[in-house]
């Protein structure tokens, strides 16, 4: 480990306008782990225009703010981030639309050095801005959006805000799924286990108010296929409310039925299944209507094919909704 020489103090330009302090060092201060940041601004040590302040501090043009000497890891010791471009569903000078594969975070962090968005930026060195604008499971795959402009970012921040957005997934679950539409409305709290781990529980006392409409899609007897529509964002959510009401997700390492989940690992299907498919949204910037798509991984697609086989009668489809998964 090497110490960084000097504080130094950084003016705020109008492409950090509106980004939140924590979000904005750890830009400027590549390496650094999150820990230390956070103690730093708990500790006085980071300050905007020479006061306190707290990491969810938006930071406004013309700003100065103190950064102090870090403890930085040697040079040597950082593998280069390998840059890699995803699937790209849509994109424009605004905004970047991938198709996130399952297994890869969104980015580094608890663990994990580097992720999409730090890919992306290797392989893309001449943007100047790219930033996530959500979050999606490092076992979920599908829509992630990226913003590529500082308004496109703060226009998707304000319009998750205000629910105006639509998000999808599909999502395959133990059980025979009865309902052809659902509201599930169960608050959720984060806590840690005793190793670290961030976890996510229905608590009715502390828990924070959480939406998830569930309509089904396919039922193959002891598994169905629904598709979740988030209307809040908490963490796990999707999870935490199929697995609550008795419906685990397949392959969920964390709230999921390990016993259940054998009898499909045995046909080969190693990973959870759950899938950002659609996203409907209006453009953050011009404000056009937009409806983006991502067809299930094969895998999962090869899935329902053998559930389709099993069932001796190509699944039974949710009244009115006879399509295929992922077919439009």
């Amino acid at each position: 480990m090497s110490e960084s020489p000097v504080v130094r103090l950084v003016e705020v330009t109008e492409e950090h306008a509106g980004q939140r302090l924590d979000n904005f060092l750890l830009r400027m201060c590549k390496g650094v782990p999150k820990s230390h940041i956070y103690k730093a601004i708990r500790g006085g040590q980071v300050r905007i225009n020479k006061g306190r302040c707290s990491a969810d501090s938006r930071l406004e043009p013309g700003d100065t703010v103190r950064i102090p000497p870090f403890r930085l890891p040697a040079e040597t010791a950082q593998a280069p981030v390998p840059g890699c471009e995803f699937p790209i569903v849509y994109e424009d000078d605004a905004l970047l639309v991938v198709d996130k594969p399952a297994g890869v975070a969104v980015h580094g962090g608890s663990g994990v050095s580097f992720g999409v968005i730090e890919q992306l930026r290797a392989a893309r060195p001449q943007a100047r801005f790219l930033e996530l604008a959500h979050r999606l499971d490092r076992d979920t795959s599908g829509l992630l959006l990226v913003a590529k402009k500082r308004s496109a970012l703060l226009g998707l921040h304000e319009m998750f805000r205000e629910g105006r957005g639509r998000k999808h997934y599909f999502a395959l679950v133990h059980g025979d799924w009865v309902n052809g539409r659902q509201h599930i409305r169960l608050p959720l709290l984060k806590w840690l286990t005793r190793t670290g781990e961030r976890r996510v529980r229905v608590d009715e006392q502390e828990g924070q108010a959480a939406h998830t409409i569930i309509s089904l899609e396919r039922r193959y007897g002891e598994v169905s296929l629904v598709d979740a529509e988030l209307r809040t964002g908490r963490t796990h959510q999707i999870r935490v409310h199929l697995s609550a009401s008795g419906f685990p997700i397949v392959g969920d390492d964390k709230y999921g039925d390990e016993a259940a989940d054998a009898a499909l690992v045995a046909k080969g299907f190693r990973r959870m299944f759950l899938h950002a498919h659609r996203l409907e949204i209006p453009h953050p910037v011009s404000g056009e209507a937009l409806r983006l798509v991502a067809q299930l991984p094969p895998e999962c697609e090869n899935l329902l094919l053998v559930l389709d086989k099993a069932s001796g009668t190509g699944g039974a489809p949710a009244q009115g909704q006879p399509r295929r998964a992922g077919k439009y």
